[in-house]
């Protein structure tokens, strides 16, 4: 059972956050782009075998957390830590998927006393990545509209509102995934979609903005899953990032692509309770 509860920050926003209640290790998960921020419910098994509680929250303007406007990823690690200091958590492990992923590095790099291990799933890396070249590889629609945000807030509004439809080019490794276990994901992409285009666009000029934090400063494990055939986020983000963190450990699956990827994620809840 999940329980939901509305945290009211010192600034008077409102972060709606999520705790399973259950496990001696908390596992604080960072979801996508555009979710909201519900907890993997098909790692429920995995996690509760190996003594973990998940503990998740909408990013600020999604679901029930009030927008903050020209957030940063960095933003991320006080939203973390507010949760966890509400909860009574003293020390938790992060855990993101796709635009989740920066955001638990973003948790790794600035409270590292807090951290004990970080998994970034298909994440990606700072757009101003020395050496990567940051677009190759990326479904041409992902281009059109991480390139609209790059031109500012105006013009990626005007994108959004344009009617454009993406097509992410998922596999067929993918839609297998998600008309299977991982069709969850319509749980938490629906509500954020129905709610309109913000949150979206604060999370992508998020992402090609510069961060606030390098991943070099994460002094915690770090695991990196990525599918070769990835082609929302491709797999040279993750391999720039291993050459970035100290202490990275990368796997990457040739033949897995955006979504499949995560169903190696039992394994990494098993990686960060060894280390954790």
């Amino acid at each position: 059972m999940v329980k939901e509860i509305d945290l009211r920050l010192d600034d008077g926003r409102t972060l709606h956050a999520y705790d399973t209640g259950t496990g001696d290790l908390a596992v604080l998960w960072h979801h996508g782009t555009p979710n909201i921020g519900a907890p993997p419910a098909p790692l429920f098994d995995a996690a509760r075998r190996l003594g973990l509680r998940w503990v998740s929250y909408d990013r600020p303007g999604y679901g029930g957390s009030t927008p903050l406007p020209d957030r940063t990823v960095a933003s991320a690690a006080a939203c973390a830590a507010a949760v966890a200091d509400e909860l009574g958590i003293d020390r938790f492990a992060v855990f993101g998927h796709s635009g989740g992923g920066p955001h638990a590095l973003a948790c790794g790099a600035l409270t590292p006393q807090r951290v004990l291990g970080v998994v970034s799933v298909a994440g990606l890396a700072p757009r101003d990545a020395d050496g990567l070249d940051w677009f190759a590889g990326m479904a041409a629609s992902g281009v059109a509209s991480l390139r609209a945000a790059e031109a500012g807030r105006a013009v990626k509004e005007r994108f959004e509102a344009s009617g454009v439809v993406y097509d992410p080019e998922f596999t067929e490794a993918d839609l297998a995934a998600l008309h299977g276990d991982w069709s969850w994901f319509d749980e938490v992409v629906g509500p954020a979609v129905q709610a309109g285009p913000a949150a979206l666009i604060d999370d992508d000029l998020a992402y090609v903005t510069p961060w606030g934090f390098d991943p070099a400063d994460v002094t915690a494990p770090v695991l990196l899953l990525h599918g070769g055939r990835d082609r929302v986020v491709p797999s040279s983000h993750a391999e720039w990032l291993a050459r970035r963190c100290p202490t990275a450990e990368l796997r990457l699956s040739p033949d897995d692509g955006h979504i499949s990827i995560v169903t190696s994620a039992p394994s990494a809840l098993d990686w960060l309770r060894e280390r954790a």
